[in-house]
């Protein structure tokens, strides 16, 4: 049984055709959007999400129409009467809508690999290794193997299901081919998550459920935010002293998150069903007023609303139980927090990635402040036939000075100061060491962690792999030693696992290629460039192909050497990081304004990566406008290790995050004014004469 016009079913609030025109608006590589229908409903939704409408005829609206012929009707409007073979248009996707998780990260690598001649045709597909069967009658035989040899999966080489979300296709091969496989086909490898095409009920069911957690972060456009307390400022548990006395743990980033959003000018409000002595300390140190011992939580709510003057629908309200239902039916947008109860999750137009207690505030004042300054990407909003979406992709990226998405969280001026702890190698092989940094990091108020990856046998110079090492495990041959270091597949996923668990960002350097899909088999939410694979430009191409955003770092490099590759990476997506890369740093080797340098040259943001003891140089970056900060970490500097000694230990680390947030605070907005602190001085110090 299929599911009635299915194209305009919601999934993660948006109608499916909506969804997938937002994931083509928001591809770099994708000019325009044209959706072709003969459905009204299809056509009203299509528009409201920004695409083109084509008009599909009559004679290729049937069930025995094929998306090809609408797919070159569709081409033919755009084109208008020159033609593709004038250049209008190179390269046309086909996107279909019953795919709800379309990733423009993955457009924009399948959309790269076709103008750069790679493919005539690329297409998304699951890489699997699923023994599949045949049935006729009642004999089953084996598709692609032998029943009589079962190999295991590593020895299996992968094959690829179509998950049939996006095709692209050179436009002449297109139209003179007719068909969507033609010439050279390569595969575009989307995660499992992404691979789900909804042709049933169940289907669609599974969408939904799966959206709060595959979608990517959404900005939230309102006025005002109203946020329970327990559960959303907290994990929900209380310590208790000896004395009776009670206590939460709460996130320090979020006082930085309502700060910000307070300076935007966005209301603020608490709400609690207890009267809690905690819920007014913390709400107090906030600055944000509370409303507590409520018998009746969406009266006060909506009380407060119409004091106010607010619209209800520019309103969002967060919360973690089924106590926050009524006040969630009230508003615009009902947020819930990852881990509520499941009633809550259902009724939310968002759900948060981070726990409450954990940064969930922080996450919700940044998607709100990401609506109100305009950078953030679009909001991905993705007839029983599936409508064509036709894409036409420009021959670059547009470049742009705005913030750059990581994960969750923009990084750029006007945004929180991205911190991320290096881990690198520093873990020396031992994933209990890793975990442990990987708590620093979270303790410290990081909001990322990074790695170092290598293939030993690319990395290692020949003239160096068999020297011999003194290393805490023996002695060994230096490529011995590489491979003692280095974790693969499945210490990664732990990693992946454990940051999840933990609330923080992370990823990693290639330093090679093989690396690179490495990497991209778990999906990592960017890629960072070291300082050492600058000139690497077949690296670069490599990177530049996962669609992903890039950190670059700059250190030994001229700045001809940065614009080279600068030109590779391309500017959408690119953070840059000034360093300098002597290890420990000395402070006349620091050269800080070169920041504004790059910053002016390249029109992107641009951090700091420091390699120096202490914390004074790294505060001096943000001080001059570096937007990401970048520090090794370590448990202890004289632990094994080239990268120890230049490393922060834990109280360092959480000193320089504490200092980093304190100078946000302190440099203000530049508007000159009288603070309310200075009101008093003024009464009694300031004389005026004339």
């Amino acid at each position: 049984m299929g599911v009635p016009l299915k194209n305009l079913a919601k999934v993660g609030g948006t109608p499916l055709v909506a969804r997938a025109v937002g994931a083509c608006l928001r591809a770099e590589l994708i000019d325009e959007v044209v959706v072709s229908t003969d459905h009204a409903g299809i056509a009203e939704a299509a528009e409201a999400a920004g695409a083109r409408v084509v008009r599909r005829p009559a004679e290729l609206a049937g069930h025995t129409a094929t998306s090809e012929s609408a797919v070159a009707h569709a081409l033919a409007q755009v084109a208008g009467p020159d033609g593709p073979e004038r250049g209008e248009v190179e390269v046309v996707v086909l996107v279909q809508c019953t795919s709800a998780f379309i990733s423009p990260a993955d457009l924009d690598a399948a959309v790269a690999r076709v103008l750069a001649g790679d493919a005539d045709v690329v297409f998304s597909g699951l890489e699997t290794h699923e023994f599949v069967w045949s049935r006729a009658g009642e004999v089953v035989r084996g598709v692609n193997h032998d029943p009589a040899h079962r190999p295991r999966r590593q020895d299996r080489e992968p094959q690829y299901r179509e998950t049939g979300a996006f095709y692209v296709m050179r436009a002449d091969g297109f139209l003179a081919h007719g068909h969507r496989f033609f010439g050279r086909v390569a595969v575009q490898p989307v995660p499992a998550r992404h691979a789900i095409e909804i042709d049933t009920p169940e289907d669609l069911e599974m969408a939904r459920a799966l959206a709060p957690f595959v979608d990517e972060p959404q900005p939230i456009d309102v006025d005002a935010v109203v946020t329970d307390f327990d559960g959303v400022h907290t994990d929900d548990r209380a310590y208790v002293d000896q004395d009776g006395r009670e206590m939460v743990a709460v996130s320090r980033a979020d006082g930085m998150g309502v700060a910000l959003l307070k300076r935007a000018g966005v209301r603020l409000l608490v709400l609690s069903a207890e009267r809690n002595p905690v819920v007014a300390a913390r709400a107090r140190k906030l600055g944000v007023p509370v409303l507590q011992g409520l018998a009746a939580k969406h009266t006060a709510l909506r009380d407060w609303m119409t004091i106010e003057g607010l619209d209800p629908a520019r309103v969002a309200y967060v919360g973690n139980d089924v106590g926050d239902l009524d006040c969630m039916a009230m508003v615009g947008w009902p947020v819930a927090v990852p881990d509520a109860h499941p009633r809550v999750r259902a009724a939310a137009r968002v759900v948060l990635t981070r726990p409450g207690g954990a940064g969930a505030v922080r996450e919700l004042c940044d998607r709100v402040l990401a609506a109100r300054t305009g950078t953030a990407p679009a909001e991905e909003v993705p007839a029983d036939r599936p409508a064509a979406v036709t894409a036409v992709p420009r021959q670059a990226p547009r470049p742009t000075g705005g913030a750059v998405r990581i994960g969750g969280t923009l990084v750029g001026p006007g945004h929180p100061v991205y911190v991320v702890g290096e881990i690198g190698i520093n873990h020396n092989g031992d994933l209990d060491i890793a975990r442990r940094l990987i708590d620093v990091a979270v303790e410290a108020g990081c909001q990322a962690v990074k790695f170092q990856k290598r293939t030993p046998e690319i990395c290692v110079p020949p003239d160096q792999r068999d020297r011999i090492r003194q290393t805490p495990w023996g002695e060994m041959t230096y490529l011995e030693y590489r491979r003692r270091v280095e974790f693969g597949m499945e210490e990664y996923r732990r990693i992946a696992a454990y940051c999840a668990e933990r609330g923080i960002d992370w990823f990693a350097s290639p330093w090679d290629v093989p690396s690179v899909e490495f990497l991209e088999r778990l999906d990592v939410i960017a890629h960072k460039v070291a300082s050492a694979s600058v000139t690497d430009h077949e690296l670069l191409r490599a990177v530049a192909a996962t669609g992903k955003p890039v950190i670059l770092s700059t250190g030994m490099s001229t700045l001809e050497e940065i614009d080279r590759a600068v030109e590779i990476l391309g500017t959408s997506r690119l953070v840059i990081l000034h360093a300098t890369s002597t290890y420990p740093l000395p402070p006349e080797e620091a050269n800080l304004r070169t920041i504004i340098t790059l910053r002016e040259r390249y029109g992107v943001p641009v951090g700091y990566s420091g390699h120096e003891r202490g914390l004074q140089i790294s505060l001096a970056a943000v001080t001059l406008g570096a937007v990401m900060l970048e520090r090794h970490i370590t448990l202890d500097r004289t632990m094994w290790g080239s990268d120890q000694a230049a490393s922060l230990e834990p109280a360092g680390l959480a000193h320089l995050v504490r200092d980093v947030r304190i100078i946000e605070t302190a440099l203000g907005d530049g508007v000159k004014r009288i603070y309310p602190g200075e009101l008093a001085p003024k009464a009694r110090l300031r004389r005026v004469t004339v």
